[in-house]
């Protein structure tokens, strides 16, 4: 190493070895009306490369939102459990292309669905699951929590404990947890930090009422961020000033 080299020791370490990543399957439209992306989705799994290489163990939630949008309209009058069952199906099929887009640019990852559709992704099994985060692989959760009436936030929230996660990490399309809908009301101020008790009595919409109960009771905390800023992923797991924090 040359003179004045920087050393492994003087890069920046992560501040988390193990993390959650919540990501919507609204995410992946880009500007899109539904569907996937392919350049949005390169770019958010670009983001998720630069954490992953720098060895973070990392589970990904994936949502089914921009699927399910396009089928939503004859699905109104349906049943809740059938339609919620439909959703899991979506989640399932953004997981293979998350694993694909990942693939493409040599990462490996597993897709372990929580329904049983063993010619397209393995069931889930959390000694299983455990067992890839430790060889360094990126495992993609799919199909929710394989019940319906539970959001995949839920989901979230239940795969971060079970994988003993250190945070969960909630991907949006605004840069953390406002006072109101930035979107709607440009005044509204971003929160830097917040109690999970704040977010449930004020409704702030981090997550829904179960994924906030459940984290605020295992004490595991929350980072809402935006994935659609560049490199915010990387600086939130450094350790940065980004999004908000939900804790106890």
């Amino acid at each position: 190493m040359g003179e004045g080299s920087p050393s492994v020791a003087d890069s920046p370490q992560p501040a988390y070895k193990r993390v959650l990543l919540k990501l919507s399957g609204e995410a992946l439209m880009g500007e899109d009306a539904f569907g996937i992306n392919r350049a949005t989705l390169e770019r958010i799994v670009a983001e998720i490369g630069e954490v992953a290489r720098m060895g973070v163990e990392m589970g990904v939630v994936i949502g089914g939102g921009n699927i399910f949008r396009g089928v939503a309209p004859g699905a109104a009058g349906m049943d809740r459990a059938t339609a919620d069952y439909m959703g899991m199906l979506a989640t399932v099929m953004n997981a293979l292309a998350l694993q694909d887009a990942m693939r493409q640019v040599g990462l490996v990852s597993r897709v372990l669905s929580a329904l049983n559709i063993e010619q397209v992704a393995e069931p889930y099994i959390r000694g299983k699951a455990m067992r890839y985060l430790e060889e360094g692989k990126i495992v993609i959760f799919a199909a929710g929590t394989g019940n319906p009436f539970f959001t995949t936030d839920t989901a979230a929230a239940l795969r971060g404990m079970e994988m003993n996660a250190e945070i969960v990490i909630k991907a949006t399309k605004v840069d953390g947890v406002y006072t109101e809908d930035p979107r709607l009301n440009p005044a509204a101020t971003r929160y830097d930090r917040l109690s999970f008790d704040e977010a449930i009595q004020r409704n702030l919409k981090v997550m829904d009422a179960t994924a906030l109960t459940l984290c605020r009771d295992q004490k595991l905390p929350i980072s809402v961020f935006s994935i659609f800023k560049q490199g915010a992923l990387k600086r939130l797991i450094l350790g940065g000033d980004e999004g908000t924090l939900v804790s106890c």
